[in-house]
């Protein structure tokens, strides 16, 4: 006979787990805030920006901000908003 599984210590493993990646994604949340600069907005115009984001139907300009992204992190550093005409 093989030994019974012991569930609830699994459960507790993997919520363990759970936790940790999610106190993970929160802090790279916040290091990507401060690496584009958006720090500098106050949190009221920050949480405006990403609600339109979220919001955003627009497929192509969802798209034009990704293709951004990208070039973000390939390159390490963040062009301006202006300089790289987006909208503000």
């Amino acid at each position: 006979m093989r030994k019974p599984r012991d569930f609830d210590a699994e459960l507790k493993t993997l919520e363990g787990k759970a936790r940790t990646l999610k106190e993970r994604k929160i802090k790279q949340l916040g290091e990507l805030v401060i690496a584009t600069g958006a720090d500098a907005l106050d949190v009221e115009t920050l949480a405006g920006g990403l609600l339109g984001l979220v919001e955003a139907g627009d497929a192509a300009r969802k798209e034009g901000w990704r293709k951004r992204g990208v070039g973000f992190f390939r390159s390490g550093k963040a062009e301006s908003p202006r300089a790289a005409g987006g909208d503000q």
